[in-house]
């Protein structure tokens, strides 16, 4: 490796533009690397381990906190989240007096972790409230007039809104008119509150708690303490003894995962925590699932977001919504085993329906506009999916649209510097679309079908020089060069332990120098390859690059036999108990050296 001090942000392995279309360069700017070689003396580190820490804001200064976030150090006192004293005193009213209790919560993991962790303590106290989940494809995202009365007709006097409700002015007006209190645990920022009750959430504009970066399932947590505080201050004793809530982290670490928050501080600790919390398979629901995912090793934080929260999140796609929920909190095995089942087979068919609507994209897409717009006969609840792949395919933002009755649902992603969001609100406003919103990275929309031609025409006008901008700048950052004899289960290890690794906390990248491609092998029926990967000094191991059905595919590919530079991240594995490093190839790039000529 160079030496650090001589580092700069200029093209690593002078790759300007790779076989995806970007340029390499590192992470890590000159002072940024003294600090790597700081942590390595001191802590004892290996130097492409302290550059990976020193890349995602490790210093000196706040190493031993890093190196082992803790929730007893990073635990805040509930009472800094506004209005959450106000959530507290009312839910323990309810406890108190046995007042019926009805959660409302958002379909997806988030969602549906965030209703198992309130509704275990209030079980824990005698208390079980009613969870109700709305349909994504007949009821919408959050709370309706109709559903918020008919909890209240149903008996409730506290309805308590998760992962939603922060904005649902009208649906949480009309549940009051009705007669209930109303509660919310949400994340999502609003520009006008709800009149509820008491609405926590730290992105609301007056919430100093700093917690703005926690998923609900997170603030749920914490409101969850302080609830528990405030039921022991005032006598009150749960009938088995006090909730154990640490036992509670393996929903926290599942929703924290799969709802794509940054994985900093307290998610940190979260994950961390409920990771060692999850391999004690205390959770009936989970355990279930696990064994129908088929997971050979511990359950770490890939698991969560690639493995079980697709599943999870199978059932509000295609499915029942309400299974996710119903699977977390039951405590009988049989029920878990038959949930668990039913959701493994809906993954099975969302993944099938997915694949055959992103074929299907693909051969319609334009992939040179700067926005790609799609639409067919597909499944609301895949069409986000779709969306995602298509942007990874195209390194462009993408929509795709499910066409019904004259209307398509349509879901977006984006690229950094390119604010979807921003442009489907004005397309919204512009009366181009029924409804639409989102943040600079998602959006959601209705639209009507005749109007998709003038929806694709005005995103290329409004986004068009950005999107260009953007992808001039795209780049992909590395960690550090090594060589294949380094990428060993060792470093995979001590990699592994020093996660999780996230959103603002992304896998380290690694890039490989002069490697040859020995053997590329399609694997399967999907778009992933199986490459045999040999050094210069010999050294052999085989590599993965997963849906490479795009420009890299094809590259590496018609690049058999010849020296590549490779751009990898590595990944701890077990097969059949056997540990391993895994390699994902990221991108590749060609090598005209010496290696070259000899290969």
């Amino acid at each position: 490796m160079a030496d650090p001090e001589e580092c700069d942000r200029t093209a690593v392995l002078a790759v300007e533009r790779s076989m995806t279309g970007r340029s390499w360069v590192r992470r890590l700017a000159p002072a940024e690397e003294r600090t790597a070689l700081a942590l390595a003396q001191r802590h004892g580190l290996p130097h492409v381990v302290a550059s990976v820490l020193a890349g995602r804001g490790m210093t000196t200064e706040n190493a031993e906190t890093e190196l082992a976030p803790t929730m007893r150090a990073l635990m805040p006192d509930p009472s800094t989240l506004t209005d959450c004293d106000a959530l507290v005193a009312r839910l323990a009213d309810a406890v108190t007096a046995a007042e019926p209790v009805a959660i409302f919560s958002d379909y997806d993991v988030d969602g549906a972790t965030a209703a198992a962790v309130v509704a275990r303590v209030l079980r824990a106290y005698g208390r079980e409230p009613r969870v109700m989940i709305p349909d994504r494809v007949s009821d919408g995202y959050g709370p309706s007039v109709a559903l918020m009365e008919t909890l209240v007709a149903d008996g409730a006097r506290v309805v308590l809104c998760l992962d939603c409700g922060s904005g649902a002015i009208e649906p949480v007006a009309a549940a009051k008119a009705a007669g209930a209190d109303v509660l919310v645990i949400d994340h999502h920022p609003v520009d006008t509150l709800a009149a509820a009750d008491a609405v926590v959430n730290p992105n609301r504009a007056d919430d100093l708690s700093g917690l703005g970066h926690c998923a609900a399932v997170g603030v749920a947590f914490v409101a969850m303490v302080g609830l528990v505080r405030e039921l022991k201050r005032r006598g009150v004793a749960a009938p088995d003894g006090p909730p154990d809530l640490m036992a509670l982290l393996d929903c926290v670490a599942l929703g924290t995962v799969a709802d794509v928050v940054p994985l900093s501080g307290l998610n940190r600790a979260f994950v961390r925590t409920g990771l060692q919390t999850f391999r004690r398979r205390g959770n009936r629901g989970l355990a279930a699932l696990v064994t129908v995912a088929r997971l050979g090793g511990p359950v770490d934080a890939e698991h969560l977001g690639y493995v079980l929260g697709p599943r999870i999140n199978a059932g509000g796609r295609i499915g029942d919504s309400g299974l996710g929920a119903r699977l977390l909190l039951t405590e009988n095995d049989a029920e878990a085993e038959e949930i668990a089942a039913t959701l493994d087979g809906l993954n099975a068919d969302r993944r099938a329906m997915e694949r055959r609507a992103l074929e299907e994209a693909v051969a319609m897409a334009d992939e040179s506009a700067p926005v790609v717009v799609v639409a067919g006969d597909w499944h609301p609840g895949v069409v986000g999916l779709v969306a995602a792949r298509l942007k990874e395919r195209t390194r462009h933002p993408a929509i795709a649209i499910a066409l019904g009755d004259g209307q398509g649902v349509g879901s977006g992603r984006s690229m950094p510097g390119v604010d979807l969001g921003a442009a489907i609100r004005k397309a919204a406003a512009d009366g181009l679309l029924v409804k639409g919103g989102g943040h600079p990275m998602a959006a959601g929309l209705t639209v009507e079908i005749d109007k998709i031609p003038d929806l694709t025409s005005f995103l290329t006008a409004a986004l068009g020089e950005s999107v260009a901008e953007a992808a001039a700048a795209d780049q992909l950052k590395i960690d550090a060069v090594v060589g294949l004899r380094a990428l060993d289960v060792t470093l995979a290890q001590t990699l592994e332990a020093h996660g999780p690794w996230g959103s603002s906390r992304p896998k380290p990248v690694l890039a490989l120098d002069d490697v040859v491609l020995e053997r590329v092998q399609p694997v399967g029926q999907g778009d992933s390859l199986r490459l045999t990967l040999r050094s210069l000094c010999g050294a052999r191991a085989t590599a993965m690059a997963f849906r490479a059905g795009g420009p890299l595919g094809a590259r590496l590919k018609a690049s058999a036999g010849e020296a590549v530079h490779l751009a990898v991240e590595l990944s701890h594995g077990v097969f059949r108990g056997e540990d391993r490093a895994e390699i994902i190839v990221l991108d590749a790039a060609a090598a005209n050296t010496a290696m070259q000529r000899a290969a």
